[in-house]
């Protein structure tokens, strides 16, 4: 999406995390109301069209778009968080990074079985979390109906891990 005014907001921060890695960083998006409600209102729609019954924000990029879109679409928000965050009884799921593993968590009332669940994150990479966030809610009886992001970075083939997901990126690099 050429036009969208989020797509010239979007800061590229050279060798970080480390050396070699352009990170593209999101926070001019969010610090321009225009440019923050149009992606809201791109994923809300989204969303609403794969009827999502719940929205799941991935931590901690994705409670922030997954937040304002759970409360205009009117839906409830689960949060779907890194290990060891959540206080209630919960469900797990490891996945792989590029050297060494990572886990998520939800709450095991999260999600009710047969619940239509749209994740959201900021960003697709290598598919790991995404898979993982899906994995924990059918795990919980829940039906994945779409994943939303604002980037995906396609070279790193995330769409690859996540066959048969309906994925929505709003810009790709």
């Amino acid at each position: 999406m050429a036009d969208l005014l989020a797509s010239a907001l979007i800061r590229d921060v050279p060798d970080f995390p480390k050396p070699g890695i352009l990170f593209k960083d999101i926070t001019p998006v969010l610090e321009d109301h225009a440019a923050f409600q149009e992606v809201v209102d791109l994923l809300c729609k989204d969303a609403m069209a794969k009827g999502a019954e719940v929205i799941v924000g991935i931590e901690s990029r994705g409670f922030v778009f997954g937040t304002p879109i759970a409360l205009q679409s009117k839906l409830p928000f689960a949060m779907a968080r890194k290990l060891g965050k959540l206080p209630y009884d919960r469900i797990t799921e490891e996945y792989a990074l590029e050297y060494g593993t990572n886990t998520v968590e939800m709450h095991v009332d999260a999600i009710k079985p047969g619940q239509k669940a749209y994740i959201v994150d900021d960003l697709l990479a290598t598919g790991g979390t995404a898979g993982a966030a899906c994995r924990l809610v059918q795990r919980l009886g829940g039906e994945v109906v779409g994943f939303g992001c604002l980037i995906e970075l396609g070279f790193l083939n995330g769409r690859e891990a996540l066959p048969g997901l309906d994925i929505t990126a709003l810009m790709e690099f």
